[in-house]
């Protein structure tokens, strides 16, 4: 039974080692990271504002397009008519609470249009975003 006292003693030393290192790795002095961020990300917004300007872009000309577009308030307010032409209350209804909410995208895109404008001028002044200015 010398073998089962060694393989013991092993596994006794080890987890003790083991023991030790995790309570000196935990013991560093510094407070426990909270989840908050410690900058504003700025560096990242910069670099993601030319493609995020592109899709808001992209967007506001599929919800200005003509009947023909899906996605456009013209072919929803189409599909509303079509709808209530056919009696059709319950579809008519849904489609036009769709309608009212595809409405208020657009001065909400077009608020963050102009604001990522103005991030996007603060960009090319500050560096990027990397706290040094050009």
């Amino acid at each position: 039974m010398p073998s089962t006292r060694k393989t013991v003693v092993s596994l006794v030393a080890v987890g003790t080692l083991l023991g030790a290192a995790g309570v000196a790795a935990a013991d560093t002095g510094s407070p426990a990271p909270s989840g908050a961020p410690t900058g504003d990300g700025a560096a990242a917004l910069c670099r993601r504002a030319p493609k995020t300007d592109q899709r808001i872009d992209r967007i506001l000309d599929r919800l200005h397009a003509d009947a023909s577009r899906r996605g456009s308030i013209a072919r929803l307010e189409q599909r509303v008519a079509n709808a209530k032409s056919a009696g059709h209350t319950e579809i008519e209804g849904y489609l036009n609470d769709r309608l009212t909410f595809r409405r208020s995208l657009i001065p909400t895109l077009e608020a963050r249009q102009k604001d990522l404008s103005q991030v996007e001028k603060w960009c090319g002044a500050n560096g990027n975003g990397s706290g040094s200015a050009k």
